[in-house]
């Protein structure tokens, strides 16, 4: 709805503007067992699973869950989960190996026919994005993903689009971007 806001303010008429909001394959993601062969893999048995499964890019602000993770080191039984690559992703290993954080895991890119086995051992999906205004109209994609396999959502990125979704929808939590303490 921003984008038409904008459209409309450029002097379209919105009436000629239908709004039409990302889906998920549902036949592809919907909820499942955990996939007992990445739970071993990884050492996530047992384990309460925080997934961010994305980018690690600059526009992420990464470094704030691996100081969240930093704060929950004494809680043994959660983990975050970072899934994906990026520009920041070689940063944010050797930022985790030099805080000696335990509690997180890193998994690299997967294909596509790999993501539903990868949501799957999500206990929750985190979807963040720095505090920088121009995020307020984003809708990340993982949002219909993870929704789709069933898991709650905490969304770390400014209020906008994305968090008029997961308030609208009751499917997760909105926190303040960029604030390990609240995350």
């Amino acid at each position: 709805n921003t984008f038409k806001g904008e459209l409309v303010e450029r002097g379209v008429d919105g009436s000629k503007i239908a709004v039409v909001i990302n889906g998920v394959d549902l036949s592809r993601y919907s909820p499942r067992d955990k996939d007992s062969d990445l739970l071993q893999e990884y050492g996530l048995e047992g384990k309460f699973v925080v997934g961010y499964i994305g980018t690690h890019g600059m526009a992420h602000a990464l470094h704030r869950v691996l100081e969240a993770a930093d704060r929950l080191r004494e809680q043994k039984e959660v983990v975050f989960l970072l899934v994906g690559s990026g520009a920041q992703r070689e940063t944010l290993v050797e930022q985790a190996e030099t805080m000696g954080l335990d509690n997180v895991r890193f998994i690299p890119r997967q294909p596509k026919e790999m993501m539903a086995a990868v949501w799957s051992i999500c206990d929750v999906s985190l979807i963040q994005l720095k505090d920088d205004p121009l995020f307020r109209s984003v809708i990340p994609s993982k949002i219909f993903e993870a929704m789709g396999m069933g898991l709650p959502i905490l969304l770390s990125l400014p209020e906008g689009e994305a968090s008029g979704i997961i308030e609208e929808t009751g499917a997760g939590v909105v926190i303040p971007p960029e604030q390990p303490d609240k995350l």
